[in-house]
């Protein structure tokens, strides 16, 4: 089965399902869907930053400084987290990533809810290579001045989870 066949449930603009479609139709149809964001960092507190591969359906080759992916149809978010974060990491027996908040993303790529989720990852990573071209871990402030300079393409739904969540903690939350 390819990524664009797999069934996703379509939600409304308050997260309540009203039924389900193939990857590919709710893309091409531009359907509300379920997301998660979860942010890895290793044993120095340092965060997970990895580019997509070409291949990926939205936002292909771009940069992501979180793991994660669309939720599946009858996932709950806190499943898809711990499987997204897994698969992509390479890694078996990660701890349930914790749920920070939520958000409708609403950007280039089209609408989804976003659910970010934290994770310390301290097993060695071997990223899935049909989902990660490469991979690094940066300091706070490392990511920081790469978001800022411009130099990376990155993903705009990430790059919103990563405003918002930057503002969650900085309301220590």
């Amino acid at each position: 089965m390819s990524a664009a066949d797999e069934v996703l449930d379509v939600v409304d603009r308050d997260d309540r399902v009203t039924g389900r479609a193939p990857r590919g139709e709710v893309y091409a149809r531009g359907l509300i869907h379920r997301c998660v964001f979860v942010q890895a960092r290793d044993a120095e507190g340092r965060i997970f930053v990895h580019r997509r591969t070409a291949s990926k359906l939205v936002f292909p080759s771009h940069y992501d400084m979180f793991v994660g992916g669309v939720v599946g149809a009858g996932e709950t978010y806190a499943q898809a987290a711990l499987r997204e974060a897994e698969e992509e990491l390479g890694v078996r027996g990660l701890a349930q990533p914790t749920p920070l908040f939520k958000f409708l993303y609403e950007g280039p790529g089209g609408a989804w809810w976003s659910y970010v989720h934290e994770v310390r990852c301290e097993l060695p990573v071997a990223p899935q290579v049909s989902e990660v071209d490469w991979h690094t871990y940066l300091t706070p402030e490392e990511l920081e001045r790469r978001v800022e300079g411009g130099d990376w393409a990155w993903v705009p739904d990430g790059l919103e989870a990563h405003r918002r969540l930057r503002g969650f903690r900085e309301a220590g939350q």
